[in-house]
């Protein structure tokens, strides 16, 4: 996208996206989730990403994130407990490992740097 946009996140439209089964520690999470915007080189990605309850793991890129809605837990291997709700702004780090405790679906706008 080359132009200046608006949309709103809460209603926007969400592909399904594949989850490894190996990252799934409980639960049946689904994730969904929308590229809004890619730079050129592929290196910066702006987004909207959910997750349905259950339990996963992850390996983080460096982000920084703004939750719509829902609520999660986020335990940070060797760092923080981030406990996130609608309203919070979340930074990781990229190579933190991460558990996410899904307690609601949770939908966030993401910005990511490669």
């Amino acid at each position: 996208m080359t132009h200046s946009f608006a949309l709103r996140i809460a209603d926007a439209e969400l592909e399904p996206e594949p989850l490894d089964p190996e990252r799934i520690v409980s639960g049946s999470p689904e994730v969904t989730g929308k590229v809004v915007w890619e730079s050129e080189d592929g290196r910066r990605i702006r987004g909207i990403w959910q997750i349905t309850p259950g339990v996963v793991t992850d390996t983080e890129a460096d982000e920084v994130f703004v939750v719509i809605s829902g609520s999660a837990t986020v335990e940070v291997e060797g760092g923080p407990t981030l406990r996130l709700g609608p309203g919070d702004m979340g930074v990781l780090r990229e190579g933190d490992r991460t558990t996410w405790t899904v307690h609601r679906t949770l939908r966030k706008a993401y910005v990511i740097d490669l």
